[in-house]
This record gives structure tokens, C-alpha cells and sequence, in this order.
């Protein structure tokens, strides 16, 4: 009977064995690896001739890998995070690698329900295990809010990371409690961190993240067997290590004091910079720019749109309003983002006075030239008494 493209991944099979089941070639195969390079090294961690090296690593790494137990809950949310991961593109290799992590346990995609359901998730919970999870947990009033087969976000949650290698938290929900957290908070949400302290969180930050981000940092478990290095946010940084303002493709027109000031001015239709229209890029850790969404097709702000800081902290409440300017207060950063006039101007300033210094060092350098060579010239713009004058008269003297 030939094999469809989800066929169970044995858990002693070594994941080339797996992939060769499924018709994958060698080709396809290093092809993949070569992209898990690329998206790990899109934060600058990968310098030059190091990510042939990496996906090579990577390959020997993956093709000897074991299938992981993975349990992924569903908690308060809106299912946006799993669809971001199953719906960025249609590369079949990375819904391969999504079909090995999540047949254990996930409710969103499995067939059984009710009864059966839990006792699937008992069995995967038993065993070590990878644990990702989507969503936020309500605290308040007992944690009323979201119940799941009987047990309470909370309830589900602890007893799910008892036997737990590490937590992924993915999306904005499982990071610090998104919409749901927004002031005045009513249900009570907090993220993952915030209830699971004994073990490690990584922290796949944004309302969603990149598909690719996902699938990236679970690939990354999977070859190294631990999670990948993080930021003081928890988030790994080879996707949030850099601001978005770093590597925006509109960078040069920030710099340059190009402003969109209205979305349908003539300046929005050349593309220039989004700052005065509420873009949160100068505060915003996000491989938006680098990664892309939908197979590297395009970005909020490519397409027109503001960044709206969707993978920072409390953003609904910090970030907003969404299409003003920036609040002055409680912005992470060097404080670019808050004065975007006032360094323009300096820039400005600094680059003419730069340019005054150099004309001045440029006129005494010929003058002392040309004393040298007993050819002196008087020159106003240096207190000289005549701004052209008979270069006879020191002569005459």
C-alpha cells in the first residue's frame, strides 16, 4: 500500500530513514537544511562562509535525529499562531517536519475528541517531552475563563510541563497574554512564564510569528536537542536580535527625513519611511524584514502598512495608538525612535558642520602650502584683512 506524506515517524527511525520513506531526495533534503541555516543566521549570528557550514551541521545532525515526543496545547487564543506555521507557504518538506511534531497531541488538527482526546494526552504527557503552547492562562476567578476537558488553563498546563524538556510559548498570547492581558486584563492572562518557573521557556514572541520562526526554532530542538540562545526576553535571537529598524527596506528614507504623513500622499505611493504614521520598527526586535512572510513574498511594512510592534511586550497597551507617532515614554532603545526630527536635524547639523570643518581644513592646508612656497594669499573667510588682494605688498616690505 504506497505511503501518504503524514505516515508515523517510528520513534526509533532515524529522521533520513523517515524522509526517504517519504519520497524526499537528498536534494530536498540539504535544500531544507540549507534554509533552517538561513532563517537561524538571519540575526547576524552567522557570519560569511559559516552557514554553508551550518547547513551542513544541520544535515548530519538532523538525518540521525530521533522523533521527539511533542505535546502542543491550545489554551486562550485564537488558533492565528498554529495557522501562521501550517499556512506560511506550501513547502512540503517543512509540513513534513510539522507532521512529526505534532501527532502526539494537538486539538486543533487531531481526529479524536472528548474522553479519547485526554487519554491521548495523558500518554504523551507521561514521557519527556517538547511542549509548545499557544495561548494565555487566565488567573482570575479560579481561572473560570478557558477549561479545557474538566481542568483549567492552569490546571492543564502544570500537569502538561511536569515531564517537560522545555516550553516553547508561541505567539503573543503564550509570551506575556496579548489581547486577552490588555488593560483592564479582565479574565486575568498571563503568559507562559509566568506559571511554568522550573524549567526552560522560549518565548516565540508575536501576534503571530513567522511561520518559519516556528518551524525554525522546533528544527533547531530537534538537531541539537536543546533550545537555541535567547534574549533577556526569552526570545530566541536568531530571529529577534536585531530591531526591525535595523534592516527595514525603508531605512534610507528615515535617514534621509522622508516621511509618509497621510497613507494617501504622494510619499506613501514612493515608499517613503512610515515613523510619522505610527511604524513601532525603532522599538520592535522582529525578523519581519529579513524573513518575510508567505515564502519571503512581503512584510506589513513592505506592503504599506506600520509596524504595529506585535512581538514586543504589553504592545496593545504600549504601542497604541496604533497609527500615531510613538508614546515618548516607556520605549526600549537608545531613544531613536522618540526624536526622529530632532536627530534628523542633528544629522543634518553634524554633516554641515562636518562639511564647514573640512573646507576649513582644506583652506589652511593650501594656505600653509603655498606660505611655503612665499606665495601668500589673503582669504576673508579666515579674518585675512583683504578677501583678494596684490600679493606684492608682502614684497614691498
Amino acid at each position: 500500500m504506497p505511503r501518504t506524506p503524514f505516515d508515523q515517524w517510528n520513534d526509533d527511525e532515524p529522521c533520513a530513514e523517515y524522509l526517504a520513506r517519504q519520497g524526499v531526495s537528498r536534494r530536498q533534503f540539504l535544500s531544507l537544511c540549507g534554509r533552517i541555516a538561513a532563517v537561524l543566521g538571519c540575526g547576524g549570528l552567522v557570519a560569511g562562509g559559516r552557514s554553508e557550514a551550518l547547513a551542513k551541521e544541520i544535515a548530519q545532525r538532523l538525518a540521525g535525529a530521533t522523533r521527539p515526543v511533542v505535546v502542543w496545547l491550545q489554551l486562550q487564543e485564537c488558533t492565528g499562531c498554529l495557522e501562521s506555521a501550517l499556512r506560511s507557504g506550501d513547502r512540503t518538506l517543512e509540513n513534513l517536519i510539522l507532521s512529526m511534531v505534532s501527532l502526539e497531541y494537538n486539538e486543533l488538527l487531531m481526529a479524536p475528541a472528548g474522553s479519547r482526546a485526554n487519554e491521548v494526552l495523558d500518554n504523551a504527557i507521561a514521557r519527556p517531552h517538547l511542549l509548545v503552547v499557544n495561548g494565555s492562562i487566565p488567573l482570575r476567578d479560579k481561572g473560570v475563563y478557558c477549561v479545557i476537558g474538566g481542568e483549567t488553563a492552569e490546571e492543564q498546563l502544570r500537569r502538561a510541563a511536569k515531564n517537560a524538556t522545555a516550553v516553547l510559548a508561541v505567539g503573543a498570547c503564550a509570551h506575556y497574554g496579548s489581547v486577552q492581558a490588555a488593560a483592564p486584563n479582565p479574565t486575568g492572562a498571563v503568559g507562559v512564564e509566568e506559571i511554568i518557573r522550573d524549567r526552560p521557556v522560549v518565548n516565540l514572541a508575536g501576534c503571530p510569528p513567522i511561520g518559519e520562526v516556528i518551524t525554525a526554532t522546533l528544527l533547531y530542538y530537534l538537531v541539537y536537542g536543546h533550545t537555541p540562545p535567547l534574549d533577556r526576553e526569552g526570545r530566541p535571537l536568531f530571529a529577534y536580535g536585531q530591531r526591525i529598524h535595523d534592516k527595514c527596506p525603508r531605512r534610507a528614507h528615515y535617514d534621509a527625513g522622508q516621511f509618509v504623513t497621510d497613507f494617501d500622499d504622494e510619499s506613501a505611493r514612493r515608499g517613503y519611511c512610515l515613523y510619522k504614521v505610527g511604524c513601532k520598527g525603532p522599538a520592535t526586535f522582529a525578523p519581519c524584514p529579513i524573513i518575510e512572510w508567505n515564502q519571503g513574498s512581503g512584510s506589513p511594512i513592505k506592503a504599506g502598512h506600520p509596524c504595529l510592534g506585535c512581538t514586543e511586550r504589553d504592545f496593545f497597551d504600549r504601542m497604541s495608538p496604533f497609527y500615531e507617532r510613538m508614546p515618548s515614554l516607556d520605549v526600549p532603545g537608545v531613544g531613536v525612535e522618540l526624536t526622529a526630527n530632532r536627530i534628523g536635524a542633528a544629522v543634518v547639523g553634524a554633516s554641515l558642520a562636518g562639511v564647514a570643518v573640512h573646507s576649513a581644513a582644506t583652506v589652511l592646508r593650501k594656505r600653509q602650502s603655498r606660505k611655503e612656497q612665499s606665495e601668500p594669499l589673503p582669504l576673508a573667510v579666515l579674518g585675512d584683512e583683504e578677501a583678494s588682494g596684490d600679493t606684492s605688498r608682502e614684497s614691498d616690505r
